[in-house]
């Protein structure tokens, strides 16, 4: 019987009840259970019995005092009243600041619809291992619906959020138990900003993806000539072990270590970003690696007119434009691509690769990861606005914006315009070297993804940047300094004696790989009959839902078409990738009509119309990627007859 329902438990009742929610812990939540075990008895908050029997607490809170964490009288009706006050509908996702003792937390588990979950901030251990001492919570940790984060750890927030975040997307609402967040304030703002900063990243990460997933396939597909004839990125791991790298981007600062940057040209793996080559190549500078993976094709006036770039080896995303691909003039490695893969198949298409960058910076410093550099130092990695400026002297925009300079217009003008003119999502953020700097939200999300991958970095990161956004996990040091205690000795020559011995074209395989998309355009047709079928059927099926026994006849072939274009089908994977709005929607309508309080009929008609849309969406996106895959066969083609 549970305490809260029976006279003060002694002690061995309420260890029992702890030993039982710590078991649901241990499983679905080892590194929270790890610190919660390690709570001695007299470590926990001492608990008062109420008037109704349950129990409550009063805690320490931040500003001195202490506060009672539930009512003296009936904390399980206060936590009842505590919910009825939150909207329950279009949310799939609760973020509760503060577990108390788990009564709301309780409260709220029981009335939420479908499969909608709760994400606890609570940053003190003591007062989690009391309220798994006094309130039964086994089967809220157990569902796989809720989880407790303890800390703004980045890594941790990612972990766990990350298998979640569509269903975040889909409708998140921040609560705040008032008592709990008062025992430990700041704590809980550092929780509550990075759970914010988390939601920021996914929502402009998932926003990317839809809207850019057709020209994102359409680039694979035409890079998929050079994928094929170039060498992967696989003679590059772990060869420079030892080396440090400098990876630089095209932040405002740049200007200001072009020079040192200069002095360090054979002692560091350089791995620039294809935005800073201009700059970098007019001041003398000629990096080790350029890193490419923007799908616009504007992206080629990068390197139009830049010469000495045969020596440069260009590493890119197979999603980079093929205007940049198809032109560059050194050495090029295009990097693992599930679609590609798919497209092609595994034996042609296997390659190595590294996490999918967020921008060419983060592909840079995954690229200095991958061939074993360390440490790996940042120049021109602002992700803000140093001086009130956007860009690095000599980019290619300022070249577009020569023909509106005059007197009244310069050059500082229309950086500081082009920074109001983002205001509704401009943010003041912590400063490299103190103080505070502006930022925006986008590029608040790529600082996001680098702290995350700076926590899981095996190499030593310095912010040589002298300016822009202070980035968590890295060490602040001036670029002479790095210079002076990591990059003192010249790189060891035959670590770069690869280039001269690699074939950096073999188009020997390009039959093979004509002969993999007639193929899938084969299957692609075929998809496209499948679903003819099937919105005929599912619109007799709407007309069905008042007889059981028709509707249950016709809907057998139905489902024998469901699994020839099902989730696991590569045809169906292949087009899905292309426009991810359709799997977007039917997760949504799903989530809706299992959140739904329908009548069985009422059902059945929501699920059909749900179908129906996908099944529609598939085949349009299906008549979206066929000219896609021509397109490329035809340039493989014309490459077969040229080699």
């Amino acid at each position: 019987m549970s305490p809260a329902t029976t006279d003060k438990p002694t002690p061995a009742v309420g260890n029992e009840l702890f030993l039982h929610n710590m078991r649901a812990l241990w499983r679905h939540d080892p590194v929270t259970a790890l610190r919660v075990d390690a709570v001695p008895d007299e470590g926990r908050l001492p608990l008062e019995e109420t008037r109704s029997g349950a129990w409550t607490v009063k805690a320490p809170s931040a500003d001195g005092g202490s506060v009672y964490l539930h009512s003296r009288y009936d904390p399980a009706k206060e936590a009842d009243r505590f919910v009825e006050a939150i909207p329950l509908d279009e949310k799939y996702c609760f973020v509760v600041a503060g577990l108390g003792l788990g009564y709301h937390i309780r409260a709220l588990f029981e009335r939420l619809l479908g499969d909608a979950m709760i994400v606890c901030l609570e940053p003190s251990i003591p007062l989690i291992a009391t309220a798994l001492t006094c309130v039964d919570l086994s089967d809220v940790i157990a569902s796989d619906r809720f989880i407790i984060l303890i800390d703004d750890d980045k890594g941790r927030i990612h972990e766990c959020l990350r298998p979640r975040s569509t269903l975040m997307m889909l409708g998140t609402r921040f609560v705040s138990h008032p008592p709990s967040v008062r025992t430990s304030q700041a704590e809980h703002e550092k929780i509550n900003d990075a759970i914010s900063e988390f939601v920021t990243y996914t929502r402009m990460s998932l926003l990317t993806l839809v809207s850019n997933s057709r020209i994102t396939c359409k680039n694979i597909a035409n890079n998929l000539v050079t994928y094929a004839a170039t060498p992967p990125i696989d003679l590059l791991r772990d060869r420079f072990r030892g080396n440090p790298a400098v990876v630089v981007s095209a932040g405002p600062s740049l200007s200001r270590n072009l020079d040192g940057l200069k002095a360090m040209r054979g002692k560091a793996v350089v791995c620039a970003v294809q935005t800073a080559i201009k700059p970098l190549i007019k001041h003398g500078i000629v990096p080790d690696f350029v890193t490419s993976l923007d799908y616009h094709e504007m992206s080629q006036k990068f390197f139009e007119e830049v010469e000495g770039l045969e020596g440069v080896h260009l590493v890119a995303e197979p999603k980079a434009t093929w205007h940049v691909v198809d032109n560059y003039p050194g050495p090029v490695s295009l990097l693992d691509n599930a679609w590609a893969r798919l497209v092609i198949g595994e034996k042609l298409g296997a390659r190595d690769g590294v996490k999918a960058g967020a921008t060419v910076a983060h592909l840079a410093f995954y690229l200095a990861v991958y061939m074993g550099c360390d440490p790996i130092i940042f120049v021109g990695q602002d992700l803000g606005f140093t001086g009130h400026v956007y860009y690095v002297p000599g980019v290619e925009i300022h070249q577009a914006w020569r023909a509106e300079l005059n007197r009244f217009q310069s050059i500082e003008q229309k950086e500081w315009e082009r920074i109001v003119r983002a205001r509704p999502i401009l943010r003041r953020v912590p400063a490299a070297g103190g103080g505070e700097i502006y930022s925006d939200e986008l590029l608040l999300t790529y600082l996001e993804q680098f702290e995350k991958d700076i926590a899981e970095a095996p190499a030593r990161v310095i912010n040589a940047t002298e300016g822009g956004a202070r980035i968590r996990g890295t060490e602040d040091m001036s670029l002479a300094e790095a210079a002076a205690r990591f990059a003192s000795e010249p790189i060891d020559p035959e670590r770069l004696r690869y280039r001269r011995t690699t074939d950096w074209h073999d188009p020997s395989r390009l039959k093979d790989v004509a002969s993999q998309l007639e193929s899938r355009i084969e299957e692609l047709d075929d998809v496209v009959t499948v679903c003819d079928e099937m919105l005929a059927l599912l619109a007799e099926l709407d007309e069905l839902t008042h007889d059981p026994d028709r509707f249950n006849k016709r809907l057998v072939r139905v489902d024998e078409l469901r699994v020839r274009v099902s989730q696991e089908s590569r045809p169906f994977q292949i087009v899905n990738a292309a426009t991810q709005l359709a799997e977007f929607r039917r997760f949504s309508a799903d989530r809706k009509i299992s959140a739904g309080q329908k009548s069985e009929a009422q059902r059945a008609k929501a699920q059909i119309a749900r179908d129906i849309e996908f099944v529609t969406s598939v085949r349009e996106g299906t008549n979206e990627v066929r000219p896609i895959l021509s397109e490329a066969l035809e340039r493989i083609e014309r490459a077969v007859k040229k080699a």
